[in-house]
């Protein structure tokens, strides 16, 4: 089984930062999906892909990919750049 361990991003729709300083573990799924015939959904029996781990720093997920025998592709993610203003330098 494959897996993917990366620090998530801050999210679009808010200017908080809180659940981008854990490191994620998500499982990749490759089992097969069933299509509903009345909805349209698709939907299988195997809940791997539901799974999301969190460890404090990328060393625990390594770790915890090694030592349940896991393939595992680590994302780097591009540090943040602060760029400082002030409120005048709108009227410069």
């Amino acid at each position: 089984m494959r897996a993917k361990i990366f620090k998530p991003s801050k999210t679009a729709m808010q200017s908080g930062r809180a659940n981008t300083k854990l490191w994620s573990l998500v499982l990749a799924d490759d089992s097969k999906t069933s299509r509903d015939g009345l909805m349209g959904w698709h939907g299988g029996t195997n809940t791997v892909n539901q799974v999301k781990l969190n460890f404090p720093t990328k060393e625990d997920a390594i770790e915890y990919a090694k030592k349940n025998d896991l393939e595992y592709e680590v994302l780097e993610s591009s540090e943040r750049k602060v760029i400082s203003k002030s409120y005048a330098d709108n009227f410069k």
